[in-house]
């Protein structure tokens, strides 16, 4: 254990809340190979959901194709864009058949036409509301800017969909305050039933927290044994 993170003024941000075997198999399950499934526009359009589903959502320019790339070792899983908002469907992958990692739509990017916004809005509203195999929302929080009024939104929608969400905080080496900003995110989470008590700390940059969050998502896998 004593797993550490250091910020780029070598503070300590974190430590791991995770023993070496948790560590490992989420290090295994993310050496898996990943491949696209397919991108949805429409419900009609969803694959079948017969591995447990992870979705990644988060505002425009949160960093979640870094994330997505980090997590699993690749350059290009997910396409980062110059543009945010770039991505407006859910993309599935596929992680060594025992996972599907879900992509979604970044939201909170005011140049996107209004109907598009809503048509947008009502596919992820339908697919969280209506996903049988969806385990886990990871809920990706700008470091620097902490949780805004559209994410309370998104875990208000959790909330009503009865879908775990849990708070990922991006681009950690470049906060101010990170200690602080996670005891005020971890205090807001306990306010809602659907939030996982546990806010992991990453930097894809630094490769900080991609351990821990490998390790908190391999839990919700499907076990080798059964595969």
């Amino acid at each position: 254990m004593g797993h550490h993170a250091k910020n780029e003024q070598g503070r300590e941000l974190t430590s791991s809340h995770f023993t070496d075997a948790e560590l490992e198999a989420g290090r295994l399950l993310f050496a898996q190979e990943s491949t696209f499934l397919l991108g949805v526009a429409r419900l009609q359009q969803l694959p079948d959901d017969s591995l447990p589903e992870i979705a990644f959502a988060g505002r425009s320019n949160v960093g979640k194709s870094s994330l997505l790339n980090a997590l699993t070792g690749r350059k290009s899983l997910a396409r980062t864009s110059n543009t945010p908002g770039r991505t407006q469907q859910l993309n599935f992958f596929d992680l060594g058949h025992r996972l599907t990692l879900v992509d979604m739509p970044g939201y909170g990017f005011a140049k996107a036409p209004k109907a598009e916004v809503a048509a947008w809005t009502r596919l992820i509203r339908d697919y969280l509301r209506g996903r049988v195999g969806l385990r886990r929302l990871c809920l990706l929080i700008d470091a620097r800017h902490g949780l805004k009024p559209v994410d309370r939104e998104i875990m208000d929608l959790m909330e009503e969909s009865a879908v775990v969400f849990q708070i990922v905080l991006t681009k950690c080496d470049k906060a101010k305050k990170l200690p602080q900003l996670i005891a005020a995110t971890e205090k807001t989470v306990g306010e809602y039933r659907a939030g996982a008590p546990q806010v992991i700390a990453t930097s894809s940059r630094q490769n900080l927290g991609i351990a821990d969050l490998r390790a908190e998502l391999a839990k919700l896998a499907l076990d080798e044994a059964l595969g």
